[in-house]
């Protein structure tokens, strides 16, 4: 049984577009079946694996609306474990389409039921807002985990996500679990950052990851390549920082 965890936070500008699609990459290159599903309308996880996110006719708005099946959605990237279900501009609209549907924050759970089984894990990027598209995507999660960038206002925003996970926990999904909190755009030259990492750690504890994302120069150009930043420069901090995170959360999970 696949196991889904959703990359959130509300708040933009926290890796967590990048923290989705290279740590579905790096899952990837330990060998095991990976899926990555954009929920974002920007589409920047589609675009970030190479794929022009305005041609396909088969995204996640079809499945949602349309009712489309999840496996005829599917693309193969350039990484032979992973695969993902791409975004589109229509998703901009789609939460207002959803909003007469029944049992409406639910539809991506009933969707993956069809494809859960093939995959190991299924990371879902959700958008920057607290709205029905990350909903749905916790909903259908086991598990979270929420980036946050080592600069000033760190922790603002985060007790409205946890209280959008504590909603989701009581009235939609009473297993949903906090996969863990990672520390990203890490610059230990600044004295900044390491009081972050004391007041995140001191705030979320044993739940913060021990590897902690680097500022790296590779990660912020390997999208505009789309490519993940592994097949674009495997050597370069980002890329290693991300490994680790994989193989973390791998043996978290109870793997090898």
């Amino acid at each position: 049984m696949g196991k889904i965890i959703s990359v959130a936070n509300q708040k933009g500008g926290v890796g967590k577009t990048t923290t989705a699609v290279n740590l579905a990459a790096s899952l990837a290159a330990l060998e095991v079946k990976v899926l990555l599903v954009d929920m974002d309308p920007q589409a920047n996880a589609t675009n970030g694996l190479g794929f022009d996110s305005r041609s396909s006719d088969k995204t996640v708005y079809e499945i949602l609306i349309k009712k489309t099946l999840m496996s005829e959605c599917i693309l193969q990237s350039d990484l032979e474990y992973l695969q993902i279900i791409p975004s589109h501009i229509n998703l901009v609209g789609a939460e207002i389409e959803m909003v007469d549907e029944e049992s409406r924050e639910r539809i991506l759970k009933k969707s993956f039921s069809e494809i859960k089984n093939q995959f190991e894990y299924i990371i879902i990027d959700c958008p920057p807002s607290l709205g029905l598209l990350t909903l749905n995507s916790l909903t259908a999660s086991d598990s979270v985990l929420i980036p946050v960038q080592c600069e000033y206002y760190a922790l603002e925003g985060l007790g409205q996500l946890m209280n959008t996970i504590s909603i989701v926990r009581n009235h939609l999904n009473q297993d949903l679990d906090l996969e863990g909190v990672l520390l990203t755009m890490y610059d230990p030259r600044l004295k900044l950052a390491g009081q972050v990492v004391t007041e995140v750690k001191k705030h979320f504890d044993e739940k913060v990851f021990e590897t902690i994302i680097a500022r790296n120069v590779r990660l912020s150009e390997s999208p505009s390549f789309g490519k993940p930043a592994l097949l674009y420069d495997a050597l370069s901090k980002g890329a290693q920082n991300y490994l680790s995170l994989a193989e973390e959360i791998h043996k978290n999970n109870g793997k090898n």
